[in-house]
């Protein structure tokens, strides 16, 4: 059995006493429970024990100091495309030039873009700079994340993409769970021929996927200018009979029914919700799918941000993602994330710190195992240089703050 000891712990933060405990909602996010001069041990990868290191009394194969750093889960991150074809700074200048998502997606840009770049790349160097990705996140804090397909639009480009996930699934120190959206936007040779495209996606791309058991989630970009309700509601049923959960983009770029399709279909994550109304708030009031909020996004593509200062005031729990991908949002890191919920959404820092914790596991069906300190669970864990409190993480923006990060309890940066 391989033992760690982490001793000399100025602050062990992200605690949660409550077994069973999937997220946080309301009022309960502003809890962040730390404990003071403490220890932390794991065993085989898991959380074994921890308290005042006053009361250690334990010995391991394996010790470290944690040099009045302090110790708080890894981000969870629950929605990214990390697995894409170049950059598109082009599109960037764009944007600063005046140009919309929506003109540029007109334009060809955007989704389309991508996908074309994608259909010309190999898997093999698909997967050598998604890794350089991983490695950058993994840096930076984040021990679980989401992949999505989505700039493939056609079964092959799909399969390639959700192919690459699963490698990096295999080869990557953190914890991958991999989604598959080829609902993304319409391929270029459907244009016209929308309901055409939805047809593929449901006879075709679905049972493909599922043929190899690429994806454990679907997903469909359900908004204006892309797939109506209707549309989601008959993806998302055909991912269902194939085990496939949804988790769907919803209310973007309007209020266009994408929270009650997620909901009435017990999807198990909402995410964007930039347009998201009173109403959509009351949907998922007391239903299992998660809100999941994405400002780099909104930072990006300089719009307004979800509300989730709202959401968390009519107790529900949300969640927080990087978006990463290179259209709208070209960062993976999460703390970057949680200091914009701070300044832009009035999230407390306990606040985002669940959100991109405990309830980011949530919204990919991992908490389990993820998202907190906890008995039993999975040792993914920040030592970060010393700090004088949980805030300064998001109010140092840009500061690096991470020591060392460990996952399954080895350490990896």
């Amino acid at each position: 059995m391989s033992r760690l000891l982490v001793y000399n712990i100025a602050t062990l933060a992200g605690i949660t006493r409550v077994p069973g405990l999937a997220r946080k909602c309301g009022a309960d996010m502003a809890e962040f429970d730390c404990i003071h001069d403490a220890y932390l041990l794991v065993d085989d990868g898991r959380i074994a024990d921890f308290g005042l290191e006053r009361d250690l009394s334990v010995s391991a194969h394996e010790v470290v100091d944690a040099r009045r750093g302090t110790v708080l889960p890894s981000f969870c991150d629950s929605h990214t495309h990390l697995v894409y074809a170049g950059s598109r700074e082009q599109e960037f200048v764009d944007k600063i030039n005046g140009l919309s998502y929506a003109e540029i997606a007109r334009r060809g840009g955007g989704i389309l873009n991508s996908a074309d770049r994608l259909h010309h790349m190999s898997a093999d160097e698909l997967y050598a700079q998604a890794m350089q990705r991983i490695d950058e996140v993994v840096a930076k804090g984040t021990g679980c994340i989401e992949i999505k397909s989505g700039y493939g639009l056609n079964t092959a480009d799909e399969l390639k993409m959700l192919r690459v996930v699963k490698r990096i699934k295999r080869d990557a120190p953190l914890k991958v769970v991999s989604t598959f959206l080829g609902a993304h936007a319409v391929g270029r040779d459907y244009a016209g021929r929308q309901s055409a495209y939805v047809d593929l996606v449901v006879d075709e791309m679905i049972p493909a996927v599922a043929a190899e058991h690429l994806a454990d989630y679907v997903d469909v970009f359900c908004d204006e200018g892309f797939f109506t309700p209707a549309e989601t509601a008959r993806i998302i049923d055909a991912g269902a009979r194939y085990g496939m959960r949804a988790k769907i983009h919803g209310q973007e770029l309007a209020a266009s029914g994408g929270v009650e399709v997620a909901v009435s279909h017990n999807a198990l994550s909402v995410d964007h919700l930039e347009s998201m109304t009173g109403a959509d708030i009351e949907l998922l009031r007391d239903s299992a799918t998660s809100p999941t909020v994405l400002p780099g996004t909104s930072f990006f593509l300089n719009m307004p941000y979800a509300p989730a200062r709202k959401m968390i005031d009519a107790g529900l729990g949300v969640a927080i993602a990087s978006d990463y991908n290179p259209g709208s949002t070209p960062s993976g890191d999460m703390k970057f994330a949680v200091s914009l919920a701070c300044v832009k959404m009035r999230l407390q820092p306990a606040e985002a710190l669940n959100a991109a914790t405990l309830n980011g596991a949530y919204a990919m069906g991992l908490s389990s195992d993820y998202g907190s300190i906890a008995v039993g669970k999975v040792a993914n864990f920040v030592v970060t240089k010393p700090i004088p409190s949980l805030a300064f993480i998001p109010y140092a923006y840009t500061t690096p703050i991470v020591q060392a990060h460990y996952l399954a309890g080895k350490r990896v940066c």
